[in-house]
C-alpha cells in the first residue's frame, strides 16, 4: 500500500511544470479578462492561474483567441484584478483517476470533498476524449436488475444503454438515482451532480446514497455557486474517471444529474467566447456538446468494460419539446417520462409508463415476456384514454372487454409501477405475469348488440342472405 501511495505522489509531482510562461491582464470588461503576451504560446482549453496584487490567486481558462491576446473566463468572481496583474499559462486540464478514489467525493479538479487526502492515479487522462471506435464497439449487453419491478419488467435497462431521465423540479428523479446506485448491477458507480445545491451533497451522500451505496460509488460535484467552467468540466471529469473503470474491464454505471444544468454552464462558457445564442438562448455548440459527452458512454470495445448511463434532464412544465430534451431523445437509447401529478397523488418513482419507452426491446425480453409488455401497456392505455369518462360514472361495464380488464387491474398496475424488486427480475416477470391472469380470470363476458346498438328483445328475423318479403 505504501509503494503505491509513493508511486501516485511521484506521478502527481512530475506533472508540476518545470517553467512557467507569464502573460499580462490588459483588460477586464463583460465578464472576461483580456491577458496579453500569451496569445502565441497558449491553446484553447489551456489553464491560466493569476495572482492578484494581494498575492491571491484566480483560475481561469483560455476561452478565445485573437492576435495580440487572449480571452480568459475565470473560475471566480474577479474583484480585486488589476491592470498589469501577471497570468502564469499552465498545461489543459486532465484528471488521474485510481482504485482508490471508490468511496470518494471530488470536485470538477480532482480534489477531495470529504476532508481526506487524495492521491492522482499514476496516468492522466484528458477530460474529452473520443468515444470507443463504433466499428469496433459491443452490441449491448444482458438485462440488468435495477432493483424496481417497472424497470425490470416493461422498462428494461441493458448493459451499455444510455436512457434519458425527464423529469420537473422536485418529482424525485434524486431518488431514483439513489435507488440504481445502491441496487443496480455495477461494479463501480460514477455519479455526476452538476449544479446542484450546496446544502444537498451531503444529505446526498450519507442519506440518499448511504454507506451501501458509497461502497463503490465515485461522486463528482459541483455546486450551483460554482462557476459555469466548473459545473461544465464536473460531467467531463465524470466521464473520464468512468472511461478509466472502463478500460480496466469494470461494469460502470454513470449517473448524471443534470444534463440540462451541464448545457446551462455550456451556454454561459460559449457566449463569453463570443458565440451567438441561436436556439432559445442556446449556442449551435450546444448539441455537439451533449451528445459528444453521451457517445462517450455505451459499450466498449472487446477488451473492455461498459458504461450504462442514465442522464437526468430538468424539463420545466413537462416541456419534453424543449431543446435538451429534444437533443437528448435523438441520441439515447430510451427515456423514462417522469410526471409531476402521479408524484402528487404519491406514487414514487412517479414515472409515466405511456410516455417512456426502453429502445432495448424487444431484444432484452423473450417471446413471452413481450407479450406480457405489451399486454400490460395496452391494458394501462385504454384504462388512460377512459379515465375521465370512469371516474364521471359514465362508463357501462360489459361494453368493452379490453377495458372492463383495464379498469379491474388498473390500481394493481400502477402498484407495480412504483414496487422495489428484491429478487430479480424473473421474479418481477412472475408477479406481471400472475397480475394479468387474475385479472382475465375476473372478466365477465361482453354484453353483444345488434347492429342497430339496442338490445334484442326477441328472436332476430332476416337471418343469412334471405330475402325481407313485405306483406299485403
Amino acid at each position: 500500500m505504501l509503494a503505491t501511495d509513493l508511486n501516485c505522489l511521484k506521478a502527481q509531482i512530475s506533472k508540476i511544470p518545470a517553467v512557467r510562461r507569464i502573460g499580462r491582464v490588459s483588460g477586464v470588461k463583460a465578464g472576461v479578462i483580456h491577458v496579453r503576451g500569451l496569445a502565441r504560446h497558449a491553446a484553447i482549453g489551456d489553464q491560466l492561474v493569476l495572482t492578484r496584487q494581494t498575492g491571491a490567486s484566480l483560475r481561469g481558462e483560455v476561452v478565445r483567441l485573437e492576435a495580440d491576446e487572449l480571452i480568459m473566463l475565470p473560475d471566480d468572481p474577479y474583484e480585486g484584478v488589476s491592470l498589469g496583474d501577471s497570468v502564469a499559462l499552465c498545461p489543459p486540464a486532465s484528471i488521474a483517476p485510481a482504485e482508490n478514489w471508490i468511496g470518494r467525493v471530488i470536485d470538477p479538479y480532482g480534489r477531495p470533498l470529504d476532508g481526506r487526502p487524495l492521491l492522482r492515479g499514476f496516468v492522466s487522462r484528458a477530460l474529452q476524449s473520443p468515444p470507443p471506435a463504433p466499428s469496433q464497439r459491443r452490441a449491448l449487453g444482458p438485462r440488468l436488475n435495477t432493483g424496481l419491478a417497472v424497470m425490470n419488467t416493461m422498462l428494461p435497462i441493458v448493459r451499455g444503454q444510455r436512457l434519458g431521465l425527464f423529469a420537473g423540479s422536485g418529482v424525485g428523479k434524486s431518488s431514483m438515482l439513489a435507488h440504481l446506485a445502491q441496487n443496480m448491477q455495477a461494479d463501480v458507480v460514477v455519479i455526476a451532480l452538476i449544479g446542484e445545491r450546496g446544502r444537498e451533497l451531503r444529505d446526498f451522500v450519507e442519506d440518499t446514497l448511504g454507506e451501501k451505496g458509497m461502497q463503490r460509488s465515485v461522486i463528482v460535484a459541483a455546486t450551483s455557486d460554482q462557476s459555469a467552467l466548473a459545473r461544465r468540466r464536473c460531467g467531463w471529469t465524470a466521464m473520464a474517471i468512468a472511461e478509466y473503470f472502463r478500460d480496466q474491464g469494470q461494469q460502470v454505471l454513470f449517473l448524471a444529474d443534470s444534463i440540462t444544468r451541464f448545457a446551462e454552464a455550456h451556454r454561459e462558457v460559449a457566449v463569453a467566447s463570443g458565440e451567438a445564442p441561436a436556439l432559445r438562448g442556446f449556442p449551435p455548440s450546444t448539441a455537439h456538446m451533449i451528445m459528444s459527452l453521451c457517445e462517450r458512454a455505451g459499450p466498449g470495445v472487446p477488451d473492455q468494460g461498459d458504461i450504462t448511463a442514465l442522464f437526468s434532464v430538468l424539463v420545466a412544465g413537462s416541456d419534453m419539446d424543449e431543446p435538451i430534451a429534444d437533443i437528448l431523445r435523438g441520441v439515447l437509447d430510451g427515456h423514462v417520462v417522469m410526471d409531476r401529478a402521479i408524484a402528487e397523488r404519491g406514487r414514487y418513482p412517479a414515472i409515466n409508463l405511456l410516455r417512456s419507452v426502453s429502445r432495448s426491446l424487444p431484444g432484452a425480453a423473450t417471446a413471452p415476456e413481450n407479450a406480457l409488455i405489451a399486454e400490460a401497456r395496452q391494458l394501462l392505455g385504454a384504462y388512460d384514454r377512459s379515465e375521465m369518462m370512469i371516474r364521471s360514472g359514465l362508463y357501462t361495464p360489459g361494453n368493452d372487454e379490453i377495458l372492463d380488464r383495464a379498469v379491474s387491474v388498473w390500481a394493481e398496475l400502477d402498484a407495480f409501477v412504483g414496487q422495489i424488486e428484491t429478487q430479480g427480475t424473473d421474479a418481477s416477470f412472475a408477479k406481471l405475469q400472475l397480475m394479468l391472469r387474475r385479472a382475465r380470470a375476473t372478466q365477465k363476458p361482453a354484453k353483444v348488440l345488434p347492429p342497430s346498438g339496442r338490445p334484442s328483445t326477441g328472436p332476430q328475423q332476416n337471418k343469412g342472405n334471405r330475402p325481407r318479403i313485405r306483406q299485403g
